[in-house]
């Protein structure tokens, strides 16, 4: 027995080194099996390889440039490229914080960082998500010049290739001086220079420290961290790149610090709000129609009025943000005129950011009241005075019984009254006397261009119009009765400054007489003074009409002075009811608040001589600007001629 259990012993260890080495074998050929696969991938992968001899320019949405009146750049369409950059003639902490952010170990690597695909690769293990990239800026560079934006395996191993043949043709400097010239960091810039322009108003030569961590920081998400959009998380995301920065030796902590406490304070609303982008897609959406070609670079000169737009994107933020949710009202839409058309203010909600829809120009409300003196107008111009009398009683038009807002009749009064108190029977009595056609007929004069329904419940407004049609009308009463039209350009030039269009101004027609219209003023002014419109007062001659739908939907003021036409509307997108928001409630409010900023500084002027101190100004600016023009015009051509 002890004999057998000795061979037994010795017959075990045999077992496990034939396991042993059968694993190994295994393991050998499966690597070789392996290796071999991916060697072939890498092989199919290096054919489908782009002409690297070839490199070009990525293709460009044409840049187009909106300036304010006062020429001022407020908004950029499409793709912006800058003056091409060499790294001696930038500060070394430029680059420095592009290495620092993105790829420390550029200077040491092949064109791929082991290391880094290494440790990438286990805090994305770690936190169950992609959180680190392993691309060295070479790849990035070789993504950018060759390949497409594609997530896929192909595309990765066709980038690492790439790579690797521009460390071995081209030196580190020039990769990186090709790589900051090259790479896009948002709102349409390509390259370092253009993102110092474009973020910054100066040259990449000029970038401080600050200003680098910032468009550094935006490689990671440009959209997420543009200082235009989020200027507080921007910053931010600068203060990581930074401490990068430090930690690789490339400034110094006092350096840092100096940065970071140097910095502006940021106004996250007034930034990120951008009330005027909903003017520049307005503009941008009729560049079409006024010129044929569009695929070239342009700067607009618009007629917006930033200071105004920013009053305007501030008093709709402050009256909502305090009383809004109170009142189940979400939304705001404000838009203001010249005399002459010129659209100075233009804002189509609350935010830019969170909602694109210009609820100033796209949404189509009912305007309810506001709609009523177009119905006076008609019948002042069929025989009706101020002080003739009127009786407010029950009235029915076939089917159609309206009720006042008090659910009460109030007997005789004048028409001024009936107006001024926005007495819904008087105005369907009106109507009906002077005919639904006429009434049709003076609104599309007015400028109302959307569809008018032919029946009684259009006294009360309820067909649907936009806030910018709504102003048109007010604009061509605040006129005297001419045919206002609203316009947001008045020059189109092409980059080198000729001109592809100006806007021609003619003698406006007009489409109402002029003494009914300053009838009817008088009538509005009283809605202010005495009527339900007397929240908007601003303490100088001023005319208007509340307007209120149905299960106050929609919330109305519009109104005039001298010098501005303005419209507010407030509801909510969904059209459900707010919590009884009158016209004379807080569209009266938004109204006297911001008119009453808007008129600061200037001389105070009856309506009878409406803006003719402003007309006269404007029309010396234009002069003054066709001058110049025929002028530079005159002499491109004689530089060109030698």
């Amino acid at each position: 027995m002890p004999q057998k259990k000795r061979v037994l012993r010795q017959k075990k260890p045999k077992k496990k080194r034939g396991l042993a080495m059968l694993l190994a074998r295994y393991s050998f050929l499966g690597g070789i099996w392996i290796g071999v696969i991916t060697f072939i991938y890498i092989l199919y992968c290096a054919v489908d390889l782009p002409d690297i001899h070839q490199v070009t320019q990525p293709p460009l949405r044409p840049s187009v440039e909106l300036e304010s009146k006062d020429g001022t750049l407020f908004a950029r369409y499409g793709d912006l490229v800058g003056e091409s950059v060499s790294l001696p003639s930038l500060p070394k902490y430029v680059p420095q914080a592009i290495i620092a952010i993105e790829d420390r170990r550029f200077y040491d690597h092949f064109g791929i960082d082991i290391f880094g695909i290494l440790r990438a690769a286990y805090h994305n293990i770690a936190a169950g998500r992609t959180v680190q990239g392993g691309s060295t800026l070479t790849q990035q560079l070789a993504k950018n010049l060759f390949l497409t934006p594609e997530r896929a395996m192909k595309r990765k191993v066709q980038e690492m290739l790439l790579a690797l043949w521009l460390e071995h043709t081209y030196t580190k400097d020039q990769i990186l001086t090709a790589y900051l010239n090259r790479v896009y960091l948002g709102s349409g810039a390509y390259g370092i220079d253009a993102a110092a322009q474009t973020y910054f108003n100066k040259s990449a030569k000029e970038l401080n420290i600050r200003e680098a961590a910032m468009i550094a920081g935006l490689l990671r998400a440009p959209s997420r961290y543009s200082p235009l959009h989020d200027p507080a998380g921007s910053f931010e995301r600068a203060k990581v790149v930074m401490q990068a920065m430090v930690e690789e030796g490339y400034i110094s902590e006092a350096q840092r610090r100096v940065a970071v406490a140097s910095a502006p304070k940021l106004d996250r609303k007034k930034l990120g709000g951008n009330a005027e982008r909903y003017f520049a897609d307005y503009v941008y959406d009729q560049l079409s129609s006024m010129i044929a070609d569009t695929q070239q670079d342009m700067v607009v000169k618009t007629t917006l009025d930033l200071s105004l737009e920013r009053l305007a994107e501030r008093h709709v933020e402050s009256v909502l943000s305090k009383q809004g949710e109170a009142k189940n009202v979400s939304e705001a839409a404000l838009v203001t005129l010249a005399p002459d058309g010129a659209i100075r203010a233009l804002t189509g909600g609350r935010s830019y950011a969170q909602s694109q829809y210009n609820r100033a120009t796209q949404a189509l409300r009912q305007p309810g009241s506001a709609f009523k003196p177009i119905i006076y107008l008609t019948a002042i111009e069929h025989g009706l005075t101020p002080d003739d009398i009127v009786t407010d009683e029950p009235v029915s038009i076939g089917k159609y019984s309206p009720d006042n807002y008090d659910g009460k009749f109030h007997g005789q009064m004048t028409a001024r009254q009936a107006l001024a108190e926005s007495i819904n029977t008087i105005a369907v009595k009106l109507l009906d006397q002077v005919g639904i056609g006429q009434v049709i007929q003076m609104a599309k004069d007015l400028g109302v261009s959307s569809p008018l329904s032919r029946n009684a419940a259009l006294a009360l407004g309820a067909s649907e119009v936009s806030p910018l049609e709504l102003a048109t009308v007010y604009a061509s009463l605040a006129s005297g009765g001419k045919a206002i039209e609203p316009y947001a350009i008045t020059k189109i030039s092409s980059r080198s400054g000729q001109t592809l269009y100006r806007r021609q101004d003619g003698n406006l027609p007009q489409v109402v007489d002029a003494d009914a219209v300053a009838t009817l003023t008088g009538m509005m002014e009283d809605v202010i003074q005495y009527g339900t419109g007397k929240g908007a007062n601003i303490g100088r001659p001023a005319a208007g009409k509340t307007g209120t739908t149905s299960d106050y939907r929609d919330a109305w003021f519009a109104g005039f002075t001298a010098d501005y036409t303005t419209v507010v509307w407030m509801g909510n997108d969904d059209n459900s009811s707010t919590k009884k928001v009158t016209g004379g409630s807080l569209p009266a409010v938004l109204w006297r608040e911001y008119m009453a900023d808007a008129e600061q500084g200037l001389p105070v002027a009856s309506l009878r001589n409406a803006s003719f101190a402003q007309r006269v100004i404007d029309e010396a600016e234009e002069a003054v600007e066709d001058v110049g023009q025929t002028l530079g015009d005159l002499i491109n051509s004689l530089v060109g001629k030698h």
